[in-house]
């Protein structure tokens, strides 16, 4: 009973901590906006395999690594952050061009899947995941976690973070969002560009901070 109350509170806090705003909800919402649904719900999945993967990573010792090799976390910082600034200065000085807007009924398994690795880097590229899951793990399960639970824990992980980014991309991704999108593309990419680099910058100068 302890052990199912541990986990309702960690899956409640992982949903929480999901929905906050971030790099991967901008970055969620304008591939949905941009693209269309199907690209949109490929950046969820994306999304999702990074929770998965650090997840993962925290039940392996990750967490406890970062902790005791601090140069190893600020490296991560800094690599992390210039990935985002890359990002939003392709985003941003996209901005003013004109975007083709692809018919439904035709497949594009390529792009698709540069979604999908787009986001999948993003979610990665943020250290501070790690430790967010590490904290979160450390603070509501128990010390002899269950071989079930402790396999069954990333598969729950990823679905929460698909789920919570594919209700964004559903959301975003109807006609009038898209209309709307288009009306004001200039804006909406130089201001979704902007986040995406500041918080970059943000993770740079964080990470050389404390070196």
């Amino acid at each position: 009973m302890e052990l199912l109350i541990s986990l309702a509170a960690l899956l409640g806090t992982l949903t929480v901590g999901a929905m906050s705003p971030g790099p991967s909800f901008v970055l969620v919402a304008r591939t949905a906006i941009a693209s269309s649904r199907a690209h949109g719900l490929a950046a969820a999945a994306g999304m999702g395999l990074g929770g998965l993967l650090f997840s993962v990573l925290v039940l392996l010792g990750f967490h406890a690594l970062l902790a005791s090799v601090p140069w190893l976390y600020l490296v991560l910082k800094v690599v992390g952050g210039a990935y985002l600034f890359y990002l939003g200065i392709c985003i941003w000085r996209g901005a003013k061009q004109p975007l083709a807007m692809a018919e439904a009924s035709q497949p594009m398994p390529s792009k698709l899947g540069r979604s999908f690795l787009v986001a999948l880097g993003a979610q990665l590229s943020n250290p501070k995941t790690a430790v967010f899951y590490g904290s979160i793990f450390a603070a509501l399960l128990p010390q002899n976690l269950p071989v079930a639970v402790a396999v069954t824990l990333p598969a729950l992980v990823f679905i929460i973070e698909t789920a919570w980014y594919a209700v964004v991309a559903l959301a975003l991704s109807s006609e009038s969002s898209r209309a709307a999108y288009l009306r004001a593309k200039v804006v909406v990419d130089r201001v979704a560009g902007g986040v995406l680099g500041l918080l970059g910058l943000k993770l740079i100068a964080s990470g050389s901070a404390t070196a």
